[in-house]
């Protein structure tokens, strides 16, 4: 891979990490400002509910700024855009739509597929 590809893909993993923690702020700001009491149990349930989507939103950021993580040290190592499976490269179309995959298309398929299979 390229340089110019590679310092791209630097920037743009550096973004998502960025933005993600933006927007973790921005939940921690949310809720200790709606910190709103309803008498009405639907009301109140329905608050929770939100509440409780939104944590599981900012979970699944957390293990994705783990993967971004990972995604910037194989950049670092010369790893990254390589399979883990075949060792061949993983190509940037793959990699813009997925930057922090160290699977190819073709294995991630077969992956995939194997699952699908064993009833994974």
């Amino acid at each position: 891979m390229e340089a110019k590809d590679l310092e791209f893909f630097r920037e743009y993993l550096t973004k998502m990490i960025e933005d993600i923690q933006r927007q973790g702020e921005a939940t921690i700001e949310d809720m200790s400002e709606n910190m709103e009491y309803y008498s009405d149990p639907a009301d109140r349930a329905s608050v929770e509910s939100d509440r409780t989507f939104t944590l599981r939103l900012r979970d699944r950021d957390r293990k994705l700024i783990k993967k971004i993580n990972d995604a910037l040290d194989r950049i670092d190592d010369g790893s990254f855009g390589v399979c883990d499976d075949c060792g061949e490269n993983i190509g940037i179309p793959r990699l813009k739509a997925r930057p922090v995959t160290t699977l190819c298309i073709e294995c991630k398929s077969r992956r995939e597929e194997e699952e699908r299979l064993r009833g994974d």
